[in-house]
């Protein structure tokens, strides 16, 4: 394996990106995951990790309230353990702080169900829809200090279909999820940043 670059994942609830990441680190990948890691010790994907042989870990972030230096200060230790080459933010619902970026810029990964730039933040489906867009997607993108705003790696694109609810668009966008990420953590993890396109 010492030759292979090592993955930790971040996650806060069931880990279908996670998951997909993982059953696509076999062979000749690559990586290897080394670390899945969330701050909700009840987040599902935390077992589905642990069955898999992987080492996880759970830093709560409630006890730390709004230090969230100290959250990461906490998560910190649990990664310098893993000691990972790359990170992937899979689902992981905290904002990191400019320092926890600084520390791992340039090796942290993040997906972000939008055609980024558009839709920054939360809610991405509904506001898609709203705005009578019609195609939607996914985006992975290298982790900068601007919230959802570092280089696009890798985008999917989905129609939007008449009528779609939020949910419908979501699922739809989800089976890109799982599709794009592996393939742009294969291709980061050999130095190439050119973007792939779905």
């Amino acid at each position: 394996m010492s030759d292979r670059k090592r993955v930790a994942i971040l996650i806060s609830g069931g880990g279908s990106n996670m998951l997909a990441l993982v059953r696509d680190m076999s062979g000749d990948h690559p990586c290897r995951p080394v670390l899945v890691a969330s701050n909700d010790p009840g987040a599902g994907g935390l077992g589905r990790a642990a069955e898999l042989g992987i080492l996880t870990a759970a830093v709560d972030h409630k006890p730390f309230g709004r230090d969230r230096e100290a959250f990461e200060a906490a998560l910190s230790e649990r990664l310098e353990a893993a000691a990972p080459d790359i990170i992937c933010l899979a689902g992981f619902m905290r904002i990191l702080t400019p320092g926890f970026i600084a520390r791992w810029q340039g090796r942290m990964l993040n997906i972000h169900p939008s055609l980024l730039p558009k839709y920054r933040g939360l809610n991405t489906h509904a506001r898609a829809i709203e705005a009578g867009d019609a195609e939607h997607g996914v985006s992975v993108h290298e982790v900068t200090a601007e919230l959802d705003g570092g280089p696009v790696l890798g985008q999917a694109r989905v129609p939007v279909r008449p009528g779609d609810t939020p949910d419908d668009l979501a699922a739809r966008v989800l089976e890109q999820e799982h599709r794009l990420y592996p393939l742009v953590l294969r291709r980061f993890a050999s130095g190439d940043r050119t973007p792939i396109l779905l």
